[in-house]
């Protein structure tokens, strides 16, 4: 590195020379590809944005303005430059950086940044409030990638930033093809001229001798500027969406242009009003495999620095991925029924819908990052007598809540909800954890809500939401390999609401919802070895609950362990204590295993459960626990009756 090492700070760049930062966006990128090649993260966002983290570090005076990332995926170097490059080999470990933008880990983190379109709306937030507090000094950079563009927040955003006082200006890093033509000619005269100091200077002065003549208002400024943008529209024989909010727009400019993006970013930071800088990048950008590649290379795992060769682990005679039996599943009932079709919100390669766009791409829609858009298009679709599988990520099915039960659950439709990543996902850490489904999809009327206990559950439920259920349907699995080599089971209709007996016991009951199963099994078979005889029961469906096996259980065992791997408030554990307290089981003894009232930090899935405390050790120290209490308390039992017998006797 010919200067990266000896960048701790911003301030540290703003002593260089512009020639001096084009060296440093070679170290940048170089540090970021070295780094990610051995410690996996989100590659190819970051790799585009070198040039602009450079620019906007140069030129801000950070922290103190504002940088809101939509997304961290695109922030890695802005992490290094901002006095993290010596504990980067941390990211994305267990107590070290995060992958995503916090403002618990440094003051130059603005806002919390692991889900899309969030960044407008944010950056508008913190530029209004800097006016109210006479901070006009103070100034916000919102940048957003194209993808993130497709989300509905991003434009309610846009539609509220003219309306308000503000000097928001929002940098729009479009990845999506490299420069073509409508950068040069006179588009390039016009960025040039509508950036330059002198002219925005001149035209503020107009509207300044204008305003005091009151030859315009306020009001009619918005009115002329629509007029200059039709104007420019007009030269440009271009349409633009953004001029259409009154935003001032500049661009398309190269984004790999360091000194163009300094000149530009130099002259428009200072100027009144919200306004757009429109930049082209390529996703990454610096490493040839990736810039052939950027879907693969968005996280590619470990990769050889100089071939660019990925390491892929050997899976031969291993379980499948949970969203790859999704995936062929989805292909075999779609080859079946042709009224099945797949939806996914930008993330067909994650959830394994890349399959279903292979063999039947006319029935398979990526709509892009827009979660609610995509539940609701799914409703649309179901109405007019199709079977959508909508598969979207447990976490970022939050951002679809009302959709889900406005526009599927009160009409009843059949929609699929199918909910990868649900549980504790590992190194995405907070911002992506599924530990919330169950719990706020449970209260929802006319929700079937499902989590398999294998990958011949999942093939199976899949199935009967299809042939078996008129309504709307929910199937929750986890992120990661399944459990069994041989997961191609023939799919069959299973009963609705129906759990089953995994194991006799006689000491106590387990009950378990989902995959997390699996690892009870392990603890139930080592309680076993200690004299514990515990009963286990895979519940598979939360909504409805199997009533008549929560009665046997009740019945039959005082003491009941519930296990999920998701929230406990609200959760598996809170309907089972709620259906037994509500049937006048007043004597059994409840305990819930599940993820405590508190945010999970990230790390690998293993340390995870061990913190959440709902892996194997955890949930057989549970075990021994309860059965502790049990001894203890026959013992007490035993006690007072001979103490009753003794005062009984003395009577005579």
């Amino acid at each position: 590195m010919k200067y990266l090492q000896d960048i701790n700070s911003p301030a540290d760049l703003k002593k260089l020379t512009v020639a001096q930062l084009e060296d440093v966006c070679t170290d940048l990128r170089e540090f970021i590809i070295e780094q990610l090649s051995h410690n996996p993260g989100h590659f190819a966002s970051s790799l585009g944005t070198v040039e602009l983290t450079v620019a906007l570090h140069y030129l801000f005076n950070t922290p103190y303005d504002r940088l809101v990332w939509d997304v961290g995926h695109q922030a890695y170097g802005h992490k290094i430059l901002t006095g993290r490059r010596e504990v980067f080999h941390t990211n994305r470990k267990l107590g070290g950086l995060s992958g995503f933008t916090n403002p618990n880990e440094s003051e130059y983190d603005t806002f919390i940044a692991g889900h899309a379109s969030t960044s407008i709306s944010a950056a508008l937030g913190m530029a209004v409030a800097a006016s109210l507090n006479n901070e006009e000094d103070r100034r916000v950079v919102a940048i957003i990638g194209d993808g993130s563009m497709t989300g509905g927040l991003a434009y309610e955003g846009l539609n509220n930033a003219c309306s308000q006082p503000n000097n928001l200006l929002i940098i729009l890093n479009d990845n999506d093809m490299s420069i073509d033509s409508n950068v040069g000619g006179l588009q390039d005269y016009l960025v040039k001229m509508t950036t330059s100091s002198k002219y925005n200077k001149f035209r503020n002065k107009v509207y300044q001798v204008f305003k005091k003549r009151k030859l315009i208002s306020e009001k009619e400024k918005n009115i002329v500027l629509r007029f200059n943008n039709s104007v420019k529209s007009l030269l440009t024989k271009q349409q633009n969406l953004f001029e259409g909010f009154n935003i001032r727009y500049f661009g398309p400019i190269d984004g790999h242009d360091l000194p163009g993006l300094i000149r530009v970013l130099q002259n428009i930071k200072n100027m009144k009003g919200p306004k757009m800088l429109h930049i082209k990048t390529v996703k990454g950008k610096g490493f040839k495999p990736a810039e052939k590649a950027a879907t693969i290379w968005h996280a590619p795992g470990l990769f050889d620095k100089n071939t660019g060769e990925r390491i892929v682990r050997n899976k031969i005679d291993q379980p499948q991925l949970y969203q790859d039996v999704f995936g062929h599943t989805l292909v075999e009932l779609a080859k079946e029924n042709k009224k099945i079709v797949g939806i996914t919100p930008a993330m067909p390669t994650g959830c394994s819908m890349t399959y279903l766009m292979r063999e039947l791409p006319d029935r398979a829609f990526d709509v892009g990052i827009a979660e609610a858009h995509a539940v609701t298009f799914s409703a649309g679709m179901a109405r007019e007598g199709f079977v959508p599988f909508c598969n979207i990520y447990s976490s970022f099915m939050q951002r679809a809540y009302d959709q889900v039960i406005h526009d599927v659950a009160l009409q009843k439709l059949k929609v699929v909800m199918c909910l990868d990543r649900a549980g504790l996902v590992g190194e995405d850490g907070p911002t992506h954890h599924g530990a919330f489904d169950l719990a706020y999809l449970r209260p929802i009327p006319n929700l079937i809500i499902s989590a398999p206990f294998n990958e011949h559950d999942l093939r199976n439920l899949m199935y009967t939401a299809v042939y078996a259920n008129e309504g709307p349907f929910v199937i929750r699995y986890p992120r990661g390999q399944g459990e069994m080599v041989d997961w191609q089971n023939q799919p069959q209709v299973i009963p609705i609401g129906k759990g089953k007996k995994l194991r006799k016991g006689k000491d106590m009951a387990l009950l378990s919802i989902g995959t997390i199963g699996n690892s009870a099994i392990k603890a139930i078979a080592r309680a076993n070895e200690l004299g514990i005889s515990v009963a286990h029961y895979d519940m598979l469906f939360l909504k409805p609950i199997d009533e008549e096996l929560l009665r046997k259980v009740a019945g039959k065992f005082k003491y009941i362990i519930t296990l999920e791997n998701g929230v406990k408030k609200g959760g598996m554990g809170s309907a089972v204590v709620e259906f037994l307290a509500e049937n006048g089981f007043t004597e059994n003894r409840i305990f819930s295993i599940g993820i405590d009232d508190e945010f999970i930090t990230h790390g690998p899935m293993k340390e995870l459960h061990k913190i959440a405390k709902i892996d194997e050790e955890s949930i057989l120290q549970k075990i021994k626990e309860v059965h502790e209490l049990k001894k203890q308390a026959a013992e007490e039992n035993t006690n007072g009756s001979l103490v009753i017998v003794r005062d009984t006797l003395s009577k005579f």
